[in-house]
C-alpha cells in the first residue's frame, strides 16, 4: 500500500487505529494481528477477531521503523500487534534531551 502523511488506518481485527505521520518511498504494508490495515473509511469485519498474546498499540505512542523512514501515531488502542512488511513495530523512543552546561 502506498502510504502518505496523514492517512488513517484501521485495524481489520480490533479496534486499533494509527495515522501516518512519516510515509515511506516504497510501498508497503501495514498489519495489526497479522491481518493488513484498512483505510480509514473501509469498515471492518466485526467477525474477525485478534490471535491471542498480541500486545496491541497504545493511545498516543509512536510507532517507527528507521530504516524504512516510517512512523505511526496510535490514535484508538486495540489488541492486534502492529507490523510492516510482516516485522513488529516497535515503539519509539524519546529524543534525549540537550545536556545542560
Amino acid at each position: 500500500m502506498e502510504l502518505k502523511a496523514g492517512q488513517r488506518l484501521n485495524s481489520a481485527v480490533c479496534d486499533a487505529q494509527v495515522v501516518v505521520v512519516k510515509a515511506p518511498a516504497d510501498a508497503v504494508e501495514i498489519q495489526c494481528g497479522g491481518v493488513p490495515m484498512i483505510d480509514g473509511d473501509q469498515e471492518r469485519d466485526a467477525s474477525a477477531t485478534t490471535p491471542d498474546g498480541d500486545e496491541g498499540p497504545a493511545l498516543g505512542k509512536r510507532y517507527a521503523s528507521e530504516e524504512l523512514g516510517l512512523e505511526l501515531l496510535c490514535t484508538r488502542a486495540g489488541s492486534g500487534a502492529l507490523a510492516v512488511d510482516g516485522e513488529v513495530l516497535p515503539i519509539k523512543g524519546a529524543k534525549p534531551l540537550p545536556a545542560s552546561d
